[in-house]
């Protein structure tokens, strides 16, 4: 079973760097209490980790069978 992260936008990007902008926006938020569900990668753990202030981020276990 893989290991999934529920992000969660709690924070506004308005006034933020163009950097953690795009970071958001990569990670596929585009508004305000928005949740996305990603693999639980390096990657993903990193760009988390340069917005944590704007987010709430939750392990979950994949459902899938």
């Amino acid at each position: 079973m893989s290991r999934k992260l529920r992000i969660r936008q709690t924070g506004s990007t308005i006034g933020r760097s163009k950097d953690q902008k795009k970071t958001v926006r990569a990670l596929g938020l585009h508004r305000m209490h928005q949740v996305v569900v990603h693999d639980d990668t390096p990657q993903i753990r990193g760009m988390v980790a340069q917005v944590a202030h704007l987010l709430d981020v939750e392990e979950i276990a994949d459902q899938g069978a």
